[in-house]
């Protein structure tokens, strides 16, 4: 249920979205049309994109054109290991983020699926605010699905949240993008 008055924040995990819709469907998300969808007709206090920096080629674009939609871009670098395996995710960001505007929101929506946010959203509910969560139905953790006030599936409309290839240059390889 959306009114006018509810005061929301948007918080994007970027790479569980990306990493989602090249699984499911080989393109990239359009985060323009998420944001619009997230916050509707209500007051968007603000909404923050989390960002893993890997200093790839076309990386500073796609964050600018973030910022051009209207996102908040926090961001981290990768975190290299021994042996060559990389690591970036903002988990804990996320959650910290959230638990801090908490008392400034109406409504949480969390773009994501991945079930490690499922004890964040009960949280948020014991705190009064509403818990929605904006992802891909067939890849969203149904731990999430189950604490959520409310569930948008991005799939149901992939023409309007997903931007065909034929819109983009060359993707790069899956270890570049992890990020974005």
């Amino acid at each position: 249920m959306q009114r006018k008055d509810q005061r929301v924040g948007v918080f994007v995990d970027v790479q569980n979205m990306y990493y989602s819709s090249r699984a499911l469907y080989d393109q990239r998300v359009d985060f323009g049309e998420i944001l619009k969808e997230a916050i509707g007709d209500r007051q968007c206090i603000r909404a923050f994109a989390y960002v893993i920096q890997a200093e790839q080629e076309d990386e500073s674009t796609f964050f600018d054109a973030l910022r051009e939609r209207g996102f908040e871009l926090r961001s981290k670098p990768i975190q290299n290991f021994r042996g060559g395996n990389q690591k970036g995710d903002w988990d804990i960001g996320i959650a910290m983020d959230i638990v801090q505007m908490l008392p400034k929101l109406d409504v949480v929506v969390l773009i994501s699926g991945d079930g490690d946010f499922a004890e964040l959203l009960k949280y948020i509910k014991s705190r009064g605010a509403r818990a929605e969560v904006m992802a891909f139905g067939s890849s969203a953790s149904s731990l999430l699905r189950a604490e959520a006030d409310a569930v948008f599936d991005l799939s149901s409309n992939t023409k309007r949240f997903l931007i065909p290839k034929k819109h983009f240059r060359k993707i790069p390889s899956a270890k570049k993008q992890a990020q974005i």
